[in-house]
């Protein structure tokens, strides 16, 4: 009993309740303090089912009419705790079980019973309010209570409580669209996890999986990807429960923008498997998540089988908790429309983000309301009526420009492109569109570079070296490759970018396009890589 408070503090769950379990029952029933613990332990080892009756032992022996004969009590500070401790255990079960009313009145009951100086007590109840809000779509309740909880778990030594309050607390900061506060909020989680001189802490690897998440928002691919690497490099004792899963998914997403759309899926699907949930809501399911690589790949009619499978429709009510769901309904629907041109598709696309819109801005879910807007831009893009598409735009440049997003424009393809350039020759917010577009033109760029490698032969069937001087195809090269043709070919073989490539040939980025179209053109093939080899066979480099 005495070693309890220690071994809580450095989360040896699984080891307690070994022991809890190895005790007599009649000898946990009569230690109060005992059977608060054994409550607590059960709790954080998912064994929901235990919790209930060790608390109702524990409040027996609280009752000042009973008889406390038989009663043990070995330390007294402990047992003063008792009376805060059972509603904040109660607190945490309502939680698990969605229950949201149970959970805010237990945990309000704790900040009554608490004493001031008990911050363990405060934090884990503030902490539990801030949950149960986020839960409800109350994200500035949930921001504040969080952060108060966060702090005073910090204060009182318990460090891991405080580094998962920090991951939850930034998860919150994204949905509010506070990109750079999350930021600020991973790196102080991180640099709890790996304070000098001591063993790194459980979470820390989930700080990096964070801030891979919003540097690939910012668009530094790079180092998104390199955070992930930091991660794995850390091991699975440097990260919580949740973080294999939320790795996962975090690498799909640049799979995605890699075009690895099948990689994407695959690592979906471990997502899936490897999921663990915890006391925050799931307000991005990883099945939901899939279904937006599915309507990236065409694949509508599996997209529609979800949102069946989903009870979706744009006659639901909407609520915080499926509001991923709803707009990716609309996502599919607007690529239904997008691929048979149904006016029922796009009419009930454009009702059901009008309605997402308005609760999301009374809800204050900023970064719901960009993604919604950038959507609606885009629909009525489709139907060719450009000056209403502008001004949904419009409005989500003005809030994204702060927070710096850019894939939530780039990933949309084409058709932003083509609505920002529109943007920027109307004069609006010049300098923002412009950083856009030309991320737009980076990734154009890597779309050519991409390796593009024909499907193997059939087993047995050797293909015939293609003789010299012939095209892919086939027939004879028609058309010879220019002195400067052939010099941009040769930057093909180096791991230059297009950039780079006109910097070193000393001529403009549109130049060096203009030829590689035409080299793409003569050769017939249509990637840097394919060039290079179709170049070599013919014995032009």
């Amino acid at each position: 009993e005495l070693v309890m408070p220690a071994m809580n503090l450095s989360r040896q769950f699984a080891t307690l309740l070994g022991w809890l379990k190895a005790l007599p029952v009649e000898l946990v029933r009569v230690r109060p303090v005992l059977s608060t613990w054994y409550a607590s332990v059960s709790m954080s080892c998912g064994e929901l089912g235990g919790v209930e009756p060790r608390l109702r032992d524990a409040e027996r022996w609280l009752n000042t009419t009973a008889d406390t004969t038989g009663m043990v009590v070995v330390d007294e500070d402990e047992f003063r705790r008792v009376p805060g401790m059972i509603p904040l255990i109660r607190a945490g079960l309502a939680l698990a079980r969605g229950d949201m009313l149970e959970t805010v009145k237990n945990a309000r009951r704790v900040l009554d019973l608490a004493p001031e100086d008990n911050l363990l007590m405060l934090g884990g109840a503030a902490s539990q309010l801030g949950l149960a809000a986020w839960t409800n779509g109350d994200l500035e309740t949930a921001c504040r209570m969080t952060t108060d909880g966060m702090t005073n778990l910090r204060l009182a030594g318990h460090i891991s409580p405080a580094i998962g309050s920090a991951i939850v607390l930034a998860d919150i900061q994204i949905e509010q669209g506070c990109l750079h506060e999350a930021m600020t909020t991973y790196g102080r989680g991180l640099q709890w996890a790996t304070e000098p001189g001591a063993p790194v802490l459980p979470g820390a690897a989930d700080m990096y999986v964070g801030m891979s998440a919003l540097t690939y928002e910012h668009n530094d691919l790079k180092t998104a990807t390199q955070h992930l690497l930091t991660s794995q490099a850390l091991g699975e004792f440097a990260g919580l429960q949740q973080n294999p899963y939320r790795w996962c998914a975090a690498m799909a997403r640049i799979r995605v923008t890699q075009g690895e759309l099948d990689g994407a899926l695959d690592l979906l699907d471990q997502a899936e498997q490897l999921y663990v949930a915890n006391f925050s809501p799931n307000v991005r399911p990883i099945a939901t998540r899939k279904t937006r690589v599915w309507v990236a790949q065409g694949r509508l009619g599996e997209a529609l089988g979800w949102a069946r499978e989903q009870g979706l429709s744009v006659e639901n009510e909407l609520g915080y908790l499926h509001e991923f769901d709803h707009i990716t309904l609309a996502r599919v629907l607007l690529s239904l429309y997008q691929s048979d041109r149904a006016d029922r598709s796009i009419q009930e696309a454009m009702g059901l983000l009008e309605r997402l819109l308005k609760a999301a801005e009374e809800g204050r879910r900023k970064g719901s309301v960009i993604e919604i807007l950038v959507l609606q831009s885009i629909a009525y893009h489709a139907q060719g009526d450009l000056p209403a598409a502008l001004k949904p735009l419009q409005k989500a440049l003005t809030l994204a420009e702060p927070e710096d997003y850019v894939r939530m424009f780039v990933d949309e393809g084409p058709s932003m492109a083509q609505l920002l350039l529109e943007a920027a020759s109307l004069g609006i917010m010049p300098d923002y569109t412009g950083k856009l577009i030309a991320a737009f033109e980076v990734e154009k760029w890597k779309s050519e570079d991409k390796p593009d490698l024909p499907p193997a032969p059939p087993e047995g069937h050797l293909q015939s070296p293609r003789p010299t001087g012939e095209r892919g195809d086939g027939e004879p090269l028609t058309e010879p490759l220019s002195q400067r043709e052939l010099e941009v070919i040769r930057m093909f073989k180096t791991e230059l970018s297009g950039p780079e490539i006109a910097r070193e040939l000393v001529i403009a980025l549109s130049t060096v396009r203009t030829h590689t179209k035409s080299i793409y053109n003569k050769l017939n093939v249509n990637n840097r890589r394919a060039a290079v080899k179709r170049a070599a066979e013919l014995n032009l480099i």
